[in-house]
């Protein structure tokens, strides 16, 4: 992901190219584990100019030449990509461009030097988790069994999520009593809950595959809050089947409710203004700003500061 301006067309992103502009640094989002698109070390008016002895010197965020450097790809037309991008690649790409201009008449050369800075950050996907939310009528709100009820179907939604290493956590509930201008005075439960996926045993299914886990854990917590909704729609049914012991809760139809509730790692945060362009990713902490923890924002540090990116103290 990159910040394109009106003059880069949708068409370098399928050339998954990234040009530079000497006005302004380009900020440059790319996600762990991956390669970088080519940064070019031009902008985009100089690259459909011919150009006459170019000599291009890249340097990295801690100020080392990149050449030669065994985790990016230099062609010798000045593009660079970063591979395997990691946390601590994060930060400024600076490109010196210098080539000569020849002039016609009296071919004279002249030296041009342009310098394009890039800003490339580490961003992972959100993680995402699910807050539900549903009601029961209940016969009063101090009955044992109401308790007893939600701790039953905790287990019972455990036990369908379960083979996908999702569970419930965070579950509560709440029992009011309502008038109604129908039926009078009545009780219900409110009870939430979050679908989670971090179960006992997730990592374990991180362990084969070779890159950042994020995607298959936010496929298997959508595919777990898929089976819950599933559950509650058929509920009726279920509830003749399985709740023997408390008859007198019923589901109040339709008061199923679901909401997309997402978190950042520990090092990652969201800011919509800084980050525009990417405004729903997990972008790296900056310098002097940390997250200790699955918050989506990024702290910003009292003395000491932080002096790296992805920190998630400021010590």
């Amino acid at each position: 992901r990159a910040e394109l301006k009106e003059e880069q067309s949708i068409d370098l992103i399928g050339k998954n190219e990234v040009y530079g502009d000497t006005r302004h640094e380009v900020n440059v989002y790319v996600k762990v584990f991956t390669n970088s698109p080519f940064l070019v070390c031009m902008d985009l008016a100089l690259s459909q100019e011919r150009i006459i002895d170019p000599n291009y010197l890249w340097i990295g965020p801690d100020g080392r030449d990149l050449q030669g450097q065994g985790y990016v790809n230099l062609t010798e037309t000045g593009k660079l990509m970063v591979m395997g991008f990691r946390v601590s690649m994060s930060g400024a790409y600076i490109c010196t461009l210098s080539h000569k201009v020849i002039e016609t008449t009296t071919q004279e050369e002249m030296e041009m030097v342009e310098a394009y800075k890039f800003m490339v950050y580490a961003y992972r996907e959100a993680d995402h988790a699910y807050q539900v939310s549903v009601r029961f009528s209940t016969t009063r709100c101090r009955l044992k069994t109401n308790g007893l009820f939600v701790e039953k179907l905790n287990k019972i939604l455990n036990s369908t999520i379960s083979h996908l290493t999702c569970h419930i956590s965070e579950s509560s509930y709440k029992c009011y009593s309502i008038r109604t201008p129908k039926n009078g005075l009545q009780y219900e439960l409110f009870v939430r809950f979050l679908v989670n996926p971090f179960a006992p045993g997730w990592e374990e299914v991180c362990h084969s595959i070779p890159y950042d886990c994020e995607d298959v854990t936010n496929r298997r917590v959508r595919q777990a809050a898929e089976r819950i909704g599933k559950f509650f729609h058929q509920l009726r049914n279920i509830l003749k089947n399985e709740f023997h012991v408390v008859p007198t809760i019923q589901y109040v139809d339709n008061s199923f409710s679901m909401t997309p509730i997402d978190s950042c790692r520990p090092g990652f945060g969201r800011n919509h203004h800084t980050h525009q362009n990417c405004a729903s990713c997990c972008v790296v902490c900056s310098p002097g700003t940390y997250s200790p923890n699955n918050e989506v924002t990024c702290r910003i540090c009292a003395s000491p500061q932080a002096r790296m990116y992805g920190a998630k103290s400021c010590y």
